[in-house]
């Protein structure tokens, strides 16, 4: 009885000592870099999403502000207010990040609107009064802020997809993919959608 008891606490620290080596072991051979690469991307698109929508909610001031200088330019203003309604319309998040053919119009709608708010701001050209109003001139310099960080948004959810697809597509990735995470697909990535689609308009004055 007593070689019984000494063999047990012995056998028990023996078989924690061995499960804490392979939980060290399998951390470091990647086991859980699928999840935490996936939860990179989806917080890549998430900041991709606020610099959008950041947009988004410049253009009625600065729609507003032409129109008080150019009321004559409507078919402008009411293609940017159209193209907003669409671009905002169009939702990606966490649940159809998966899913090519969303995400594909929701970044034809955002070029849409980039197309419309280029043509808006040349429209200042003609309006020297327009050009040199101090409220017109602050929400150009916002917009064009927030085309410059679109662009690193962009770019950051680019390369989080590269990694997450890298990872899913060799070793040792691949084996944790094929034992743990078979649900995990590979991403589609961030496509232009229109010539020059990754440079910020210019909006010189």
């Amino acid at each position: 009885m007593q070689l019984k008891s000494a063999v047990t606490p012995y056998r028990i620290a023996w078989q924690a000592v061995t499960l804490l080596l392979i939980t060290l072991l399998l951390t470091g051979c990647g086991v859980n870099n699928l999840p935490t690469y996936d939860e990179q991307v989806k917080s890549a698109w998430s900041q991709v999403e606020n610099q959008y929508q950041r947009r988004a909610d410049l253009v009625p001031n600065l729609v507003e502000t032409v129109k008080g200088f150019a009321k004559q330019e409507q078919e402008t203003l009411t293609a940017v207010v159209e193209a907003r309604a669409k671009a905002t319309s169009i939702q990606v998040d966490a649940d159809t990040l998966d899913n090519p053919q969303q995400l594909q119009r929701f970044e034809q709608a955002q070029g849409q609107l980039t197309s419309a708010l280029s043509r808006l701001m040349a429209v200042s050209e003609r309006y020297p009064e327009l050009k040199s109003n101090q409220n017109f001139l602050a929400l150009q310099s916002q917009l064009e802020g927030t085309e410059n960080r679109i662009a690193v948004a962009r770019r950051d959810f680019i390369a989080a997809v590269e990694r997450y697809n890298t990872e899913i597509r060799t070793f040792p990735g691949r084996i944790w993919h094929g034992l743990l995470y078979s649900d995990m697909e590979l991403r589609e990535n961030f496509k232009a959608t229109a010539p020059e689609a990754d440079q910020a308009p210019q909006v010189e004055f």
